[in-house]
């Protein structure tokens, strides 16, 4: 005697789209989470640290329009070359002043140009 309990099924195939679904949201996570660039760091020194100031004046104003080298307007490209007379040395103190309508970026940028000059002594007044 044999029970049977209706027509015989057939056997259902697993469906691959959720998983493929997965994948890709965990893909996207991924990319999104991860750190596409490398962060420079340009060390600064906050007003009145360091040693006693020293030598000529050294101050570069940054605002919108650009880079001011004590109150004489100068292309971005000639900073480190009119800097040069001025210090006796790379670690001399040199201070960036932001103006209220400067950005961050271009605070950024005027550093890491001197930085790239070889200037180790920056100064950051507000």
């Amino acid at each position: 005697m044999t029970l049977a309990f209706g027509p015989p099924r057939t056997k259902k195939r697993l469906g691959l789209a959720p998983m493929i679904d997965v994948v890709f949201l965990l893909l996207v996570f991924f990319m999104l989470a991860s750190q596409f660039g490398r962060d420079r760091m340009v060390p600064l020194a906050m007003g009145g640290a360091g040693d006693a100031y020293q030598g000529p004046p050294r101050l570069v104003l940054v605002t919108a329009e650009g880079l001011r080298l004590n109150g004489v307007p100068v292309e971005a490209e000639a900073l480190a070359e009119r800097l040069a007379p001025l210090t006796r040395k790379k670690s001399d103190a040199i201070i960036l002043q932001p103006n209220a309508s400067a950005s961050l970026q271009q605070l950024m940028d005027a550093a890491a140009l001197l930085t790239e000059a070889g200037f180790t002594g920056l100064v950051v007044m507000e």
